[in-house]
C-alpha cells in the first residue's frame, strides 16, 4: 500500500516499483469517474518496462476518506505528483502523468499547472469545460447529466449526482485553454471513434487542434479501449520512452 497526503487524509493507493536500482522514473496512472476502471494493466506494463506507477483513489473514492468532489480530485492529483517526488526511490525530475476519462481531464490540468511535470497522456479524455457549457446552455443536458450520473456514485463519498452536475456547471474553461501552458512539453492524446461517453468531436479532435505537437492516436473502439488495450499501453510507453526514458529496459 501506498498513501497519498492530500489535505491532511492519506488517500489508499498502489505504487507498483519496477526491479532494479533506482532511482526510477515514475507515473501517476489517473482513473475515470467513478474509478471501474482503473487502468492495472497499464500500471503493470509500465513496471515491467522500468517506471514506477501508482495508482490511487482520490478523497471520498473507493475507501479513501474525505469527500469527492471535481475541485478534490484536482488537488488530490497534484497531491500524488508531490508524494512522488517525495519518494527517495523515485527520481523526481522524471515524472509524469497518464489519466483516463475525468483522469486524462485532471491529468492536463495538473501538468499545465505544473512546469516539473515532463510528459501528459490524455486516454479519452473528457473535457468537463465542454461539458459546462453544455449543461448551462440546456436545462434538459442538466437533467440528463444529473440522471446519468445518479447510477455512478455509490462507490463515492459524501455527494450526489446533482451536487456533482451542480459543481461541473461551474467549470469556466475548454481544456483548449491550457494550450499554452502545454506548448513545450510532450502530451499524448489518444481517442476511440466509437465513444459515446466522451465523443472525439467534442472533446478530443478541438485539443488536438490546439496542440499541433501532440502525439495524436484514434483507434476503432469505445471509451474503455476494451480491444486495444494492448496497442493503447504500447502506444503510452513508445511516449514515455521518447519524453522520460525508463531507468531500465523491459516490454
Amino acid at each position: 500500500m501506498f498513501t497519498v497526503p492530500s489535505a491532511g487524509l492519506d488517500l489508499l493507493g498502489v505504487l507498483h516499483r519496477p526491479a532494479g536500482p533506482g532511482p526510477h522514473p515514475a507515473v501517476a496512472v489517473l482513473h475515470g469517474f467513478p474509478g471501474n476502471e482503473r487502468n492495472f494493466d497499464l500500471a503493470h506494463a509500465l513496471r515491467r518496462a522500468g517506471y514506477a506507477s501508482l495508482v490511487f483513489h482520490y478523497r471520498g473514492a473507493w475507501g479513501s476518506p474525505g469527500r469527492f468532489t471535481w475541485a478534490h480530485v484536482q488537488q488530490d492529483a497534484a497531491a500524488a505528483v508531490a508524494a512522488l517526488r517525495a519518494d527517495p526511490g523515485l527520481d523526481p525530475h522524471r515524472i509524469a502523468l497518464v489519466g483516463h476519462s475525468m483522469g486524462g481531464y485532471t491529468a492536463l490540468r495538473t501538468a499545465a499547472a505544473d512546469p516539473g511535470i515532463r510528459a501528459v497522456a490524455s486516454l479519452a479524455g473528457f473535457d468537463f469545460g465542454a461539458a459546462a457549457a453544455e449543461v448551462r446552455a440546456d436545462p434538459a443536458v442538466y437533467a440528463a447529466y444529473v440522471d446519468g450520473f445518479a447510477g455512478d456514485i455509490a462507490p463515492l463519498a459524501g455527494t450526489s449526482s446533482a451536487a456533482l452536475i451542480a459543481e461541473l456547471a461551474t467549470i469556466p474553461d475548454r481544456l483548449t485553454a491550457l494550450a499554452p501552458a502545454l506548448a513545450d512539453r510532450p502530451v499524448l492524446l489518444a481517442a476511440g471513434d466509437h465513444d459515446t461517453a466522451a465523443p472525439p468531436a467534442v472533446h478530443h479532435e478541438p485539443l488536438v487542434a490546439a496542440l499541433p505537437h501532440a502525439v495524436d492516436h484514434r483507434w476503432p473502439t469505445d471509451h474503455a479501449f476494451s480491444d486495444h488495450r494492448v496497442a493503447l499501453a504500447r502506444a503510452v510507453l513508445a511516449f514515455l520512452d521518447a519524453a522520460l526514458p525508463p531507468a531500465t529496459g523491459g516490454a
